[in-house]
């Protein structure tokens, strides 16, 4: 019976004058906690390719049965960092130069599957296999997705069936927006860097960083993409002047930051759902006395039970030993920037290893503790090289999350 509903079942690419409501129907079908708990629903503002629309190459396939939209999945192809080999100049048979540069592949993502829950038999994979086929005819050599690690139907998915090995578990770390203002240390300055200096800094400093893109620049220039904000010591420019990313890399100070925003609040909305008025009420109040008395700090719950945007923080990196207080008046400036942009949280994530880590405020009844990435290769007739198979490869102290793929 299951292998007849396969059979009557018409995979292809979303129609978007035909397919919207369908695919929103679904969505609100597969809300996470939707069998009385709290749930987490998204909101994409009516373009349900938004997730994925801002990266080199990007599909969506929907399921149809019936004239019925009963599951669709989401990907993008990129090209990314995935280790790094010695680059050795040589001058006159002297060896004059021993620089790390990055070893790139094309690696492709799959986010937003979703299966409606009546026809969950055996469609989750013949969509991941479908949109893994669009991915090899595009010369994508790896796969890649993400789910919470107790998500145990989707890892089962991936793992047990589709040939995906557990690969990386960074932290998505969750901060609220308060309504006051973040007081950021006047020892630290902050300064908003031009698109163009952003990307020499990344590219000169961060480029062998695991999943860095390679067109980093596009991240950057995107109209999403709210600025770079570099941290340093206040007495550290020459007369109070900022020279340029080529003159700071000269001579750094001994500690500095680095972080870019991103504005996901203009793509899509996050709403919890099925909180008690209880609950509802707690955390109204305590965004009434937080905001009635500003200079007590109080901690107080966003209004995540209506609609609410986020800014998430990507690219984070920096050097020296005062470098997490810095990262923390970064992340500061940002929840400021937020909060003057009417969003209720801010967000990043890191690798469990980041030394940065201790440096960004996060609640954790907000955040994951341990997000989980899966990764496939998709063929044996690449070349090793230098890398060798990245799967297999052990995880480095830091990560580059794409923004795009939020």
């Amino acid at each position: 019976m299951g292998e007849d509903r396969m059979d009557m079942m018409v995979v292809r690419e979303f129609d978007p004058s035909r397919d919207v409501v369908g695919v929103e129907e679904v969505e609100r079908s597969c809300e996470v906690g939707s069998s009385g708990k709290l749930s987490l629903f998204t909101d994409l503002l009516g373009d349900p390719i938004c997730r994925v629309r801002n990266s080199p190459a990007f599909l969506m396939l929907v399921a149809e049965m019936g004239g019925e939209i009963v599951g669709m999945i989401r990907g993008c192809i990129k090209t990314v960092t995935c280790g790094e080999r010695i680059s050795r100049r040589v001058k006159n048979n002297y060896s004059i130069s021993n620089k790390p540069v990055p070893v790139y592949t094309k690696v492709a993502y799959i986010l937003g599957l979703r299966i409606s829950p009546s026809h969950r038999m055996g469609l989750g994979l013949k969509l991941v296999c479908q949109m893994e086929d669009w991915f090899r005819q595009n010369g994508a050599e790896y796969s890649y997705m993400a789910t919470e690690s107790d998500n145990h139907a989707s890892v089962k998915l991936f793992t047990g069936k589709c040939g995906y090995s557990t690969f990386r578990t960074p932290s998505i770390l969750v901060n609220p927006v308060f309504a006051h203002r973040v007081t950021v240390s006047n020892r630290i300055t902050i300064i908003k860097l031009t698109p163009p200096d952003a990307e020499l800094l990344y590219r000169r400093r961060f480029a062998t960083t695991e999943f860095f893109p390679r067109d980093i620049d596009s991240v950057l220039e995107n109209k999403l993409n709210v600025g770079t904000f570099l941290a340093v010591p206040r007495d550290s420019l020459r007369f109070g002047l900022w020279a340029g990313s080529d003159h700071f890399l000269s001579d750094p100070p001994e500690s500095w930051t680095v972080l870019s925003v991103w504005n996901c609040k203009d793509v899509f909305r996050l709403e919890v759902r099925g909180a008690s008025r209880l609950k509802r009420t707690f955390a109204k109040t305590t965004r009434i006395v937080d905001k009635a008395f500003p200079f007590l700090k109080l901690p107080s719950v966003p209004a995540v039970f209506r609609p609410f945007g986020l800014f998430f923080m990507y690219g984070l990196g920096g050097e020296g030993p005062r470098a997490a207080k810095m990262m923390k008046a970064l992340c500061g400036h940002v929840h400021n920037l937020a909060r003057e942009s009417g969003c209720g949280v801010v967000a990043t994530e890191v690798a469990n290893s980041e030394p940065l880590k201790l440096g960004i405020p996060h609640w954790k009844m907000l955040s994951c503790a341990e997000d989980l990435w899966c990764i496939k290769r998709l063929g044996e007739d690449y070349s090793d090289g230098p890398v060798g198979d990245w799967t297999k490869s052990s995880p480095g102290l830091s990560i580059f999350v794409d923004p795009r793929e939020v």
